[in-house]
């Protein structure tokens, strides 16, 4: 049995093509995915997209107008039968298939106006703060949006495409050339139209005839808690408005995070290094840490801390973000300890560490010149023969 597409759409028998466009439009903005998940939904998208397909070809239009199915086994009012050729829907789509359209049933017909939107990509730079806490960030886009005058038509208000007048409405023409194999006849996108297969006689003044403007909007983007540099957030259904009122595309905004003064970044972990002076490193202490959510954190130093010492602070990194979206946990603060050694000492200072170096028994060993492979160099060997 035939499937009714007028009724898919909403739409009499009779409908124009405008009317029949602007049903699709009203019903896929309805039902696209992006905006209902429903499953239902869903598949009452893809039919509507189906039946628009088919009733925006004037050829496929007329097989459903005369009771039959295109899309039903080729295409034939009354079904394959038992002509051989009915996969292919007669002989002259063959005749089509190899000398590009020579057949009786002509070429591939005319191409749809209404085209799907392209994908628009933004840039937000944001702190390290941010991108582990989460924010809401206002955006102006600049996009192509639907022309509110003609509701994505491209015709002025009260006016309607025209069947083109070169191709008659096919949006192909055809032209004959001679080979070894004979005429054959080859097809070609009408240029008058461009393949439409329509002549906007009267375009919109706002759009002129595209069915779309241009237009710079502000939108609220939802940066999720654990993002990082590179990292692209998809808000669907605000890109790009296509050509004819088409579907829009998404918009991507793609996270640029700025370096931080304090902390370096490492997936989910968190790096920092905290200079301790040598006397604090030797006899212990206890520092007191900002962490990157503004919180004091205790810092103990033990006695005889040695340079390079690293301390973990499990759970203060950022939060994990996994690929659905969610967090799962957070990373590590790695504090690398740092022991400073003062570059400058006055005289009480250096007597007081030569004390501590003799009460420790260490001895004070005279600077030495090596040359590279742990032997004295020259000038050493001669210093030392003029000490005998």
């Amino acid at each position: 049995m035939a499937r009714d597409y007028y009724a898919t759409l909403g739409v009499d028998r009779d409908a124009t093509p405008e009317q029949i466009k602007r049903a699709y439009r009203k019903l896929a903005r309805e039902l696209h995915p992006d905006v209902n998940p429903d499953d239902d939904a869903q598949q009452r998208f893809s039919d509507v997209t189906t039946a628009y397909e088919v009733l925006s070809d004037p050829k496929k239009k007329q097989v459903v107008d005369l009771g039959g199915d295109p899309l039903d086994n080729g295409g034939g009012a009354g079904g394959g039968g038992g002509d051989p050729f009915a996969g292919f829907g007669g002989l002259g789509d063959i005749m089509d298939a190899f000398f590009g359209g020579g057949g009786a049933s002509g070429g591939r017909g005319p191409r749809s106006r209404v085209q799907p939107g392209s994908d628009a990509l933004l840039r937000l730079e944001l702190s390290l703060e941010d991108c582990a806490a989460g924010v809401n960030r206002d955006i102006t886009v600049d996009t192509a949006v639907l022309c509110d005058s003609c509701d994505g038509g491209g015709s002025r208000a009260g006016s309607a495409p025209s069947t083109c007048d070169t191709c008659g409405g096919r949006g192909e023409v055809q032209s004959v050339q001679r080979s070894f194999l004979g005429q054959v006849m080859t097809s070609r996108p009408c240029p008058v139209c461009r393949g439409f297969g329509e002549v906007i006689t009267d375009p919109c003044q706002q759009c002129s005839g595209d069915g779309r403007v241009r237009a710079r909007r502000t939108i609220t983007v939802k940066i999720p808690a654990g993002v990082g540099d590179g990292m692209r957030v998809r808000l669907a259904g605000e890109g790009e408005v296509g050509a004819g009122g088409g579907p829009p595309g998404d918009l991507f905004v793609e996270v640029e995070e700025k370096p931080h003064e304090r902390f370096t970044r490492d997936g989910a972990d968190l790096h920092c290094t905290v200079e301790v002076p040598m006397t604090a490193a030797a006899l212990g202490t206890v520092l007191t840490l900002r962490t990157l959510d503004g919180t004091d954190e205790e810092l103990r130093v033990e006695p005889g801390t040695q340079p390079g010492t690293e301390q973990v602070l499990s759970g203060r990194g950022l939060p994990k973000l996994r690929s659905n979206g969610r967090v799962s946990g957070h990373g590590d603060l790695h504090i690398h300890l740092d022991v400073v050694v003062p570059g400058k000492l006055d005289d009480q200072q250096m007597e007081l560490l030569r004390q501590l170096a003799d009460l420790r028994g260490e001895q004070q060993p005279e600077p030495t010149v090596t040359n590279g492979n742990g032997r004295q160099g020259l000038f050493s060997r001669f210093k030392s023969f003029g000490h005998r």
